[in-house]
């Protein structure tokens, strides 16, 4: 019987088929400081980010299986990285309106990281940004901005994830590490994704793309027409709004 493919083997194997290719597109369409963004990470790239963010959970909190990381942040390129950090070290990733309970909390506000009973690190949200500007609001919370490039670039986890241990739980109820991956048939080979709505959703259909030897397009915001950046971007499948 063929072992299901967890989280941390679709990165494994991004890296190991083309380090260099582009494996997430982020644009920023919101009206605020990062309208205007555009970033690009390849799979070298992403497992960086990837590892610094996982032995900062696993380091300062801790984190492992059965530990609970909430997601306080909108579908963007942060929450993937981070998501695919907790699920490295082994524990849960929570969206949704369960995420401000979970054990370690990645948030956005500083209300909610200073309201946080545990570990929690404060996202500033910019691709530029240095530190969190309200970070003395939570003099507690690990500042990402400032803090997150002193961690290391290679990551070795303490303890391994359970097939049955919950990867994913949200809005659409908790999804275990053996079943969290499962690539879309119809999208073929080496897909180019685009992707935006719910982050429980871009969670889901990312590990389909990159399942699949894809890539993601992830979008925010919205703009009256996106063809001819979708056409530039080869893009061969709309999945915005895909339950």
């Amino acid at each position: 019987m063929t072992s299901p493919l967890l989280p941390a083997d679709v990165l494994a194997r991004m890296v190991a088929a083309d380090p260099g290719r582009p494996r997430l597109t982020w644009y920023d369409d919101e009206p605020g400081p990062t309208l205007g963004e555009r970033i690009e990470l390849s799979a070298r790239v992403l497992v960086n980010w990837v590892s610094k963010a996982a032995n900062l959970l696993q380091d300062d909190a801790a984190a492992g299986p059965g530990t609970t990381v909430g997601l306080d942040l909108p579908a963007h390129w942060r929450s993937l990285y981070w998501a695919l950090a907790a699920w490295s070290v082994g524990a849960t990733v929570v969206v949704g309106e369960e995420a401000s309970g979970a054990d370690v909390l990645v948030t956005e506000s500083p209300a909610a990281a200073a309201g946080h009973g545990g570990d929690t690190v404060l996202v500033a949200l910019p691709a530029l940004a240095r530190s969190h500007p309200e970070a003395s609001i939570a003099p507690g919370a690990v500042d990402e901005a400032r803090e997150l490039s002193t961690h290391g670039d290679l990551f070795s986890p303490m303890s391994d994830p359970e097939t049955a241990d919950v990867a994913l739980a949200g809005d659409g109820g908790d999804t275990a590490y053996g079943d969290v991956v499962v690539p879309e048939a119809d999208w073929g080979e080496a897909p180019r994704v685009v992707l935006g709505g719910s982050l429980e959703q871009v969670l889901r259909h990312s590990l389909a793309a990159w399942a699949a030897d894809g890539s993601v397009v992830l979008v925010r915001g919205s703009r009256d027409d996106l063809t001819d950046r979708f056409t530039s971007e080869g893009v061969t499948t709309d999945a915005r709004g895909d339950a």
